[in-house]
């Protein structure tokens, strides 16, 4: 059951606190930052999109993560699929 409403700012600073659980530096964590230069990998994805899905239920798959490279293109994934 999802705990927090869908808007765009609120996923916006869940994606970035997760990356920073993950080990990402917090001040690099920019809408233009790649996942290869805050060292997350794919798994780290995956895991993102499973606690996006229960904080939000928002469903992302494996796939919608595919060829997704900077955290702005993950956060449009995500709301995409939200339809936002």
């Amino acid at each position: 059951m999802p705990t927090t409403p869908v808007t765009r700012e609120a996923v916006s600073a869940f994606v970035t606190e997760a990356l920073a659980d993950f080990g990402a530096d917090p001040d690099a964590i920019t809408m233009d930052a790649t996942f290869e230069d805050l060292e997350i990998d794919s798994l780290d994805l995956v895991e993102l999109g499973q606690a996006v899905k229960k904080t939000f239920g928002i469903h992302v798959r494996p796939k919608d993560m595919d060829d997704v490279k900077t955290v702005g293109e993950a956060l449009d994934a995500m709301l995409a699929t939200a339809g936002l």
